[in-house]
């Protein structure tokens, strides 16, 4: 993947990850358009100079609204990064945690699938593009604290794999984005020190991304041991270490 020429849009790329993805194919030479929900944040992306669009993953109409605009601005469009996603705690014994699993669903895998639905009939027409999913290594080793999350993002990877499969032949890419934990603010940083740095991670990132050919998968060396977790014998002892944070809970 030529990163330095590419049409990008990166839906839910106001912050964290995202932002640094989207500002580092900018820098390396492509056209890059934010998408997101909070217009302050969208404002402040376009006084940058970036491109930017409002979209909200959960809502259809918007999903096409945005879809429309960004083809209509960027008829060359190449690239779609499926960054929008949510990270929430939830006691499972708790009936209300409901709430929070339903929410996580709507954003993480029915956002993916609204958002690749959207797309690939423009990138099929071209003949050419990528679409990049973004799942976590909690999608292949669980963190029970956000049980849903986890569920989530090892849809989103069986997804993926299906997608790539129906996809073959067409000239349309599917890469799979697995990040570990970042630190994506100084306070993610004092809470989890064993975070990777951002900027490091972005830029490794970009590398693996710039392989030819690219990778179906995007594994920072950091995420390896959890990528692998079964095929390595370590799962068990790695997710029995993860649900010591189930201490934070209330009542335990």
């Amino acid at each position: 993947m030529d990163t330095s020429n590419r049409t990008v849009f990166l839906p839910g790329a106001t912050s964290g990850i995202g932002l640094a993805l989207a500002r580092h194919l900018r820098a390396a030479g492509s056209t890059v358009v934010v998408g997101g929900r909070r217009a302050d944040l969208l404002e402040t992306l376009a006084a940058e100079g970036f491109t930017t669009v409002a979209i909200d993953v959960t809502d259809p109409a918007s999903v096409e609204s945005a879809r429309d605009t960004v083809l209509h601005e960027h008829p060359d469009l190449d690239t779609v990064v499926t960054m929008s996603g949510v990270m929430l705690v939830e006691d499972l014994r708790d009936p209300a945690h409901f709430a929070a699993a339903q929410k996580t669903v709507e954003t993480n895998l029915l956002g993916t699938i609204r958002l690749v639905d959207a797309f690939t009939p423009h990138l099929l027409a071209r003949g050419s593009g990528t679409i990049v999913t973004v799942t976590s290594g909690i999608g292949f080793l669980p963190f029970p604290l956000m049980p849903t999350y986890a569920a989530t993002k090892a849809g989103v990877h069986a997804y993926s794999e299906a997608l790539r499969a129906q996809l073959a032949g067409t000239g349309v890419e599917v890469t799979e984005l697995v990040p570990p934990a970042v630190a994506t603010s100084p306070e993610v940083k004092r809470s989890n020190p064993a975070a990777l740095d951002l900027e490091e991670f972005v830029t490794e990132v970009m590398g693996l991304l710039g392989a030819d050919p690219t990778p179906h998968e995007i594994l920072v060396e950091g995420v390896r041991m959890h990528r692998w977790a079964e095929r390595d014998g370590t799962y068990d002892e790695l997710v029995a270490r993860r649900s010591q944070a189930l201490v934070t809970l209330p009542g335990r």
